[in-house]
């Protein structure tokens, strides 16, 4: 069991590696050293950190559960206001530096690749989410707050299938990110099942 210290340290070395690829986009900035097609590439990354973040704030539940180490739930409010943070720099960068905020422009995209309205339908369900990370809305909203923030796992689901029709071709990357999904949600569904057995009245 980490002390306070050292959970303190783990927490902050968490919130630097979280800052990291902003940093990394900034420094190339500066450098003007970013591939030919720049706007792509920031796009790219920004919603690439997303959908990690977002696999690393679901991955604190399923740690508890397999390992009963309670301290890694500390750090899920700051993961899930990063990964909200990429997400809002992907969106942005998309209606900005892509269509100029060109909402006919925007539409006619929408319509052409149903990924987008996929990708910009994760990002509406996180801005809910978002909202209520704080402790204020946690104690006004009670088990309601619970309910509300089982919509991450539509996010994630939404946010794979982004990124798989996205690639298109070598899905290899995607298919990574989907079975990872997919084995955080099975740890939760069989923690849920083995008590929902436990509380079960036994039939004489």
């Amino acid at each position: 069991m980490l002390t306070k210290n050292q959970i303190s340290i783990v927490k902050y070395s968490v919130f630097l590696l979280c800052l990291l690829p902003l940093a990394r986009l900034i420094f190339l900035g500066v450098l003007q050293d970013f591939p030919a097609n720049e706007i792509e590439f920031i796009e790219r990354s920004t919603g690439f950190w997303a959908l990690i973040i977002l696999l690393a704030t679901l991955s604190l539940t399923p740690i508890r559960l397999l390992t009963g180490h309670t301290w890694p739930l500390q750090m899920r409010r700051m993961l899930g206001l990063f990964m909200f943070f990429y997400a809002c720099l992907h969106v942005l960068i998309y209606l900005w530096l892509d269509f100029s905020f060109s909402w006919t422009d925007i539409t006619q995209d929408i319509a052409k690749h149903p990924r987008i309205l996929v990708g910009f339908a994760a990002f509406v369900l996180t801005v809910p989410l978002a909202i209520t990370s704080n402790k204020a809305m946690i104690k006004r909203l009670r088990e309601r707050w619970k309910k509300l923030h089982q919509l991450v796992y539509a996010v994630a689901i939404l946010a794979v299938v982004h990124f798989w029709w996205l690639v298109k071709i070598d899905i290899r990357e995607p298919l990574l990110y989907a079975l990872i999904l997919a084995l955080l949600l099975a740890v939760r569904i069989y923690f849920k099942y083995q008590r929902a057995q436990a509380i079960k009245p036994k039939i004489n």
